[in-house]
């Protein structure tokens, strides 16, 4: 571990693009070196490297394969007793803001511009003599079921993230997917009762996932939803795996699942305009999608939730919730909260 460790120091310390990972339940951490500081882009999905691309759609970048060196290594799981962090509650302007933007998306809801729109917000807390390898570690050790990442690019910046949802895995022409809503704080129990709410949307995204992939797969599988743990945070969750037709290529699949209705809302398009007019911040990469793009010819990506950006002695953290017409906006403020403490545990 301290190999790849090491690198990591070294190649931020000469300002090279890099980004080191762990798959979800994987012992095995792997990183991609960028042996130069060029920005480069993806054109068509053809590229082979580690992709990093913004909510939006208007930047794709990739920390390309063939300029990069790859090591893996075998993740030794410390026991060491994680000491947990003084969190400091975002203040009351915060609140009120984050409430009032709900009730407009229920709003919007009850008057029929769409079904389900996901809200975020942004907090920004001072870190001073950030760690940018001990964070790594402690996400790696906390959230072992989770894609955890730290992706650096002097031209982007410095992101990490410990995220529960895969968007898209294939190999060839075979795929899978999840559908991933509702939330609810881990009480230490392993029973957990899901709300008509919670159903409701989770039958939401599932329902369009598989309507969608319809149009350009088939042998379309649905599992039945189950209840998977995310660090402090529950959620239900739904496999779907099918085999693309030979018309569709990557390209096509990644633009109809991104963004996905548990980070935007259905129908995705006017969800998608009511966030970019009302949240009143640039999501950037929060909420985008990251991971392999063709790497020994398989795509392993994921959306890039649970995630901090580090600017400076400054971390941003960005935290959402998905509201239907049964969203009460208090409730929505306190699973804002308890998703930013997966990102304020590290700091």
């Amino acid at each position: 571990m301290e190999i790849i460790l090491d690198k990591v120091k070294n190649q931020f310390e000469q300002n090279l693009p890099f980004a080191i990972y762990k798959k979800p339940n994987d012992a095995i951490v792997i990183g991609i070196f960028q042996k130069n500081d060029t920005l480069f882009e993806v054109t068509d999905f053809t590229e082979k490297g580690f992709v990093f691309a913004s909510f939006d759609g208007s930047k794709t970048v990739i920390i390309p394969e063939k300029d990069s060196e790859i090591i893996s290594v075998v993740f030794n799981k410390n026991t060491a007793v994680l000491l947990e962090n003084e969190y400091s509650l975002p203040n009351e302007p915060d609140s009120n803001n984050f409430k009032n933007l709900v009730t407009k998306g229920i709003q919007a809801i009850e008057n029929n511009e769409f079904k389900k729109v996901v809200l975020s917000r942004k907090e920004t807390l001072t870190v001073d003599n950030f760690d940018l390898v001990g964070a790594f570690e402690k996400l790696v050790q906390l959230y072992p079921s989770t894609f955890v990442y730290c992706f650096f690019h002097p031209k982007i910046g410095i992101w990490l993230g410990a995220t529960p949802e895969r968007l898209l895995k294939s190999k060839n022409s075979i795929f899978e997917t999840i559908a991933l809503a509702g939330t609810q704080k881990d009480n230490g129990s392993n029973e957990v009762f899901w709300h008509k709410k919670e159903e409701e949307e989770q039958q939401f995204v599932t329902d369009y996932i598989v309507e969608i992939l319809n149009e350009v797969a088939f042998d379309i599988l649905v599992s039945k939803p189950y209840s998977v743990k995310a660090g402090n945070i529950w959620h239900i969750k739904t496999d779907i795996s099918g085999v693309l037709n030979s018309d569709f290529g990557l390209q096509q699949v990644i633009q109809l699942l991104h963004p996905t209705p548990a980070v935007c809302g259905l129908p995705k398009e006017q969800s998608k305009v009511f966030i970019l007019e009302n949240e009143n911040y640039d999501r950037t990469f929060y909420t985008g999608f990251l991971g392999e793009l063709n790497l020994e010819n398989k795509t392993d990506l994921f959306v890039n939730l649970r995630c901090m950006e580090i600017c400076e002695s400054q971390a941003n953290l960005f935290m959402g919730c998905g509201i239907t017409k049964d969203s009460i906006p208090e409730k929505e403020w306190e699973e804002s909260i308890n998703k930013s403490l997966t990102m304020k545990r590290v700091l």
